[in-house]
Formats: structure tokens, C-alpha cells, sequence
């Protein structure tokens, strides 16, 4: 038997969901660029940005700047708002559009939405199956193989593969999250008059982008997943036969 780890047909599962994701990367950073090449109608840089917004959302957050590209999220468990450097000093429909999307995020919080809560809720189970499925599928698979416990072995690979499972699960339901989030942030934009209707294109082009990166990890965890299924069911096969 070759290598698991060498197996070419991994390839076969795993690279359409790796070529997305690039071409996700690729197309957020392009987007990113041409917003920040636009400048907001009041010319207000993603800090003051994030203050106007946030008061129109009647939240009351901390905004901090941190170091990254790209790197902003919002923090509940601090109740911040963190914004890169290169989004908290542009003054551009790129950087509102990426701060109103985290702001989404906070509102969703605050309304207690059920998506969020059961993607937090899954934080925790899917770092221990993640973290355990691999070396849970590859014992099992090794005892499947080189010794006569094949049925225990291929329980202990299936258990395996369950935590890759929750992988997937957590990327799905980050999807309704992220689009909720995205359609929060434009509509406050829309609101709030930082950002006119014709350069609302600019600002939707950023956050659909991002919205693929989110399509592209689901693809990834369900292509590792159809893999290992593969591996351990075609490897029985071939035993039968």
C-alpha cells in the first residue's frame, strides 16, 4: 500500500476546492483594492466610518485598530470592534463597506441571532474533531490494514471522519451568517448617506467576494471529508474482492 498521504486521487477531491479558494483570495483582494480607490461621499475614513455607523445601529462598541491585511472582525466576547490599518485610515467605499459588514456581525449579536449563536456553540466540538480526525482516521485506517482488526479499525476511522463532519457543519452555518451580515452592512450604508447609490456597486463587489471565501472553506471541509470517505470505502473494496 502507498503511502495515504501520497495518494493521488486526493488531489482528484481536493484540488477544485483549492482553486476556488484562490480564485475567492484573489478576487477579495482585487475588489478591496478598486473600493479603496473610491472615496466615500463624506470623504470619512473607516474609524469615523465605524463611529457614524455604529451610532446609527444604536450600539455602543470599542473601536480599535490592529495590524493585518484584511484582518477585522468584531469581538464579542471583548465587545469590540477591530479594524485594520489599512481600512480604519481610508477614507474609501471600500473600507465602509468592509467595517458596516462587521457591524452586521455586532447587530446580529445583539439581536441574539440563532445562526450565530449555534456557529459559536460549534467553536469548541469542531477544534477537538478536527484536531482528533486525523489521527483517529489514520489508526483506524493502519489497524484496517496491517493488523486483523479491519472492523475496529474502520469504527475508529469513521468516528474520524465524523469530526471532520462538524468541520463541515461549522462552515455551513457560517454561510447564513456572513450573508446576513453582509445584507445588514449594506443596508446601514445605505441608511446612513456615507455611500451613494452609484458607488454602491463598489462596496457589494467587496462583500460578495468576501462571501465566496466563506463557499470556498464549505467546499474544503466537504471535499476532505468525500476523500476520506473514499479512501476507507474503496479501501474495503478492494479487500472483498
Amino acid at each position: 500500500m502507498y503511502g495515504l498521504w501520497w495518494d493521488p486521487m486526493y488531489l482528484v477531491f481536493t484540488l477544485p476546492a483549492l482553486l476556488l479558494t484562490l480564485v475567492a483570495q484573489a478576487w477579495v483582494k482585487s475588489a478591496y483594492r478598486k473600493g479603496l480607490n473610491v472615496p466615500n461621499r463624506q470623504r470619512v475614513t473607516g474609524m469615523q466610518g465605524a463611529d457614524a455607523l455604529l451610532n446609527r445601529a444604536g450600539l455602543y462598541l470599542g473601536v480599535e485598530v490592529i495590524g493585518g491585511e484584511l484582518s477585522d472582525h468584531y469581538d464579542p466576547r471583548s465587545n469590540k470592534l477591530r479594524l485594520s490599518q489599512g481600512v480604519a485610515s481610508s477614507a474609501s467605499v471600500g473600507a465602509l463597506a468592509i467595517v458596516a459588514h462587521e457591524i452586521g456581525h455586532a447587530m446580529q449579536d445583539e439581536e441574539d441571532y440563532a445562526p450565530l449563536r449555534v456557529r459559536s456553540a460549534l467553536v469548541a466540538p469542531v477544534n477537538i474533531g478536527t484536531r482528533l480526525g486525523y489521527a483517529l482516521f489514520f489508526i483506524g485506517f493502519t489497524l484496517n490494514y496491517l493488523t486483523g482488526l479491519g472492523s475496529i479499525g474502520r469504527f475508529i476511522s469513521w468516528v474520524g471522519i465524523l469530526g471532520f463532519c462538524l468541520a463541515v457543519l461549522f462552515a455551513l452555518v457560517t454561510l447564513p451568517v456572513e450573508f446576513n451580515a453582509s445584507r445588514r452592512g449594506l443596508t446601514l450604508l445605505t441608511e446612513s448617506g456615507l455611500v451613494v447609490e452609484e458607488q454602491m456597486g463598489y462596496a457589494r463587489n467587496v462583500l460578495t467576494a468576501a462571501s465566496l471565501t466563506y463557499v470556498a472553506a464549505l467546499a474544503q471541509a466537504l471535499a476532505q471529508v468525500m476523500y476520506l470517505v473514499f479512501r476507507l470505502t474503496a479501501g474495503r473494496s478492494r479487500r472483498r474482492r
